[in-house]
């Protein structure tokens, strides 16, 4: 037995007794019938069952999908469970939301970035992307496509639009906060260096390779100030937990520091429990600064020391950015945002 034809946009105008070209007004351009005439139409429309344009054929018609691909460097969950990247996420979809464009998430993967294939396929017109490694092969992808795109503080890529904070400078207060305060041994947590997933104390040969500018900005700005020979613990992302191991393994070398430089406020409050692990008084025995300043900085225990960055005003920029693009426009300069620091009572000098 045939199945029932599936009605289309023809079925509804020929029910109607109006053009092709009125429904689809009907759905895509509002203002260009009454009122009166665009209810009666969607009144037929779902009485037949249509449930208007298919966005894949019309994508396919204008090589136009109004949506923004959005590249992470690590998997999905990070854009939810990650306090800084859902804040940066949450500043771009409010710009881009009202613009009649949809939000494309593309997870990262073992190269830092989504696959090449997902990218391929993708319906976007144009591309942001999160804190991805210099040499991911979703960059090579985008470029394939012709795409316009807009970096969010890493790569750092010639004649594309980016947003970024000062990292150097951010990593550079906060260190020279703590020798402020009397503070000589001073250890380091820091993100990936490479996307190897590797994780321990960083041998010299390491620290000359980094693939993140992020994390090269971050860590030449805490090692300006307390010197070459800091330890820096390596760890594969920015979570709590492994926030908490990189701290125990810092606060068991010999001798122990009296201070951890952090390069997020999740890592931070890792190094705050790993503290209480080992029956340390923060700021007592041990000052952790952080660096992000989310919400929970500071309502922490203690409140938490950190550098902050605008993540709701970077997302918004790169929002308006990749918009511009849309239009037409022209990447321009790379917006480099301030940060500073904020002083609360997770730091104090040395016992």
């Amino acid at each position: 037995m045939d199945r029932p034809r599936k009605p289309t946009l023809d079925t509804v105008a020929s029910a109607v007794g109006v053009s092709r070209a009125t429904v689809s007004n009907a759905y895509n351009r509002p203002d260009q019938l009454s009122a009166a005439l665009r209810e009666r139409i969607l009144e037929t429309a779902a009485t037949l069952g249509y449930g208007g344009p298919d966005p894949v054929a019309r994508s396919l018609a204008t090589r136009h999908s109004a949506a923004v691909g959005f590249m992470l460097g690590q998997g999905l969950s990070a854009a939810f469970s990650d306090p800084a990247a859902s804040i940066v996420l949450d500043g771009l979809a409010s710009t881009v939301d009202g613009h009649d464009h949809c939000l494309v998430l593309m997870p990262g993967g073992v190269d830092g970035g989504p696959r090449p294939e997902t990218v391929a396929r993708a319906q976007a017109d144009v591309v942001v992307a999160y804190s991805l490694p210099d040499r991911a092969p979703a960059l090579n992808a985008v470029r394939a496509r012709g795409l316009p795109m807009v970096v969010i503080d890493q790569p750092v890529l010639p004649g594309t639009a980016r947003v970024e904070v000062d990292d150097a400078g951010g990593a550079r207060l906060a260190a020279s906060h703590l020798r402020a305060l009397g503070h000589t041994r001073i250890g380091v947590l820091t993100f990936s260096l490479l996307p190897d997933g590797w994780t321990g104390l960083v041998p010299p040969a390491r620290l000359a390779g980094g693939a993140f500018r992020v994390t090269r900005d971050r860590l030449a700005g805490y090692l300006d100030v307390v010197g070459r020979d800091a330890p820096v613990w390596e760890c594969a992302g920015s979570s709590r937990e492994l926030g908490r191991t990189g701290a125990r393994a810092l606060l068991a070398l010999a001798p122990r520091p009296t201070a951890l430089l952090c390069a997020s406020d999740e890592l931070a409050f890792g190094a705050l429990r790993a503290a209480r692990d080992l029956g340390l008084r923060v700021p007592a025995d041990l000052s952790v600064v952080g660096f992000d300043d989310v919400p929970a900085a500071a309502h922490a225990d203690p409140p938490l020391t950190t550098v902050r960055q605008p993540l709701a005003e970077k997302g918004r920029r790169a929002g308006e950015l990749a918009l511009r693009l849309l239009d037409g426009g022209r990447p321009g300069e790379p917006t480099r945002l301030a940060v500073r620091l904020v002083e609360r009572d997770s730091t104090a000098p040395p016992a």
